[in-house]
Parts: C-alpha cells; structure tokens; sequence
C-alpha cells in the first residue's frame, strides 16, 4: 500500500503541482485549501504525511499543526510545513509546535520529494 499525503495549500497552483508531483511519486494524495478542511480531511482520508502551507484562510497551518499535535491518535502522523514564511522565527514556531519539516518557497521538488520519503 502507498502512503498517503494530503496537501494543504490555498494556492491552486501550488496544489496542481504538487498534486502531480507526489501522484506521480507513487502516493495516494487528497487536498484541502483552507485549516478547516485540512482538519476534516485528516480524519476522512488517514494519510500518513501532511504538506501545510501556513498562511491560509479560516485556520492557519500553525493552529492545524498544533491541533493535530493535540491528538494522540494522530502521534505518527509526519507534518511538513510548506511557507513562504522563512524567518527564523516562523521556523521555530513551526517546529516548536510540532512539524517534522518546515520547507520554504520557493522549493526545489527533487528536495521537497526526497524530505518526504525520509520521513515516511
């Protein structure tokens, strides 16, 4: 069986691409465009690794991040946050709330696919 990775970003093109890009690595893939969502689609689909974007509307991928951090039943789950937000201090946010990852844009899909399979 594959793994699973969902793709939270706001941004249809970035989602288009990445979409294609993890399918084409072999993954089963679901998407979600805002937190909410994301949330949702966490307990409808079960992947094993979320790409999340932080800058997104009705929760931010920090929140969904901490969330999810929250939830026993969720402590395998691998996170990487995806952001054009690449200051030092949104980095230790990011990890200190839990991501596995924290990748900027723009990023170089050779990377961003071997980060994925390291951590699954």
């Amino acid at each position: 069986m594959s793994a699973r990775i969902l793709i939270v970003d706001d941004e249809p093109n970035i989602v288009v691409s990445l979409e294609y890009l993890m399918r084409k690595e072999g993954f089963e893939v679901a998407v979600a465009t805002d937190g909410e969502a994301a949330l949702a689609q966490v307990a409808a689909f079960a992947p094993d690794l979320v790409l999340l974007d932080v800058m997104m509307p009705k929760k931010s991928g920090f929140e969904v991040c901490q969330q999810l951090r929250a939830d026993p039943a969720r402590a395998g789950l691998r996170i990487v946050m995806l952001t054009a937000k690449g200051r030092d201090a949104e980095v230790a946010k990011g990890i200190a709330l839990g991501a596995d990852a924290y990748v900027t844009k723009p990023f170089s899909t050779r990377e961003l696919v071997a980060k994925v399979k390291s951590l699954l």
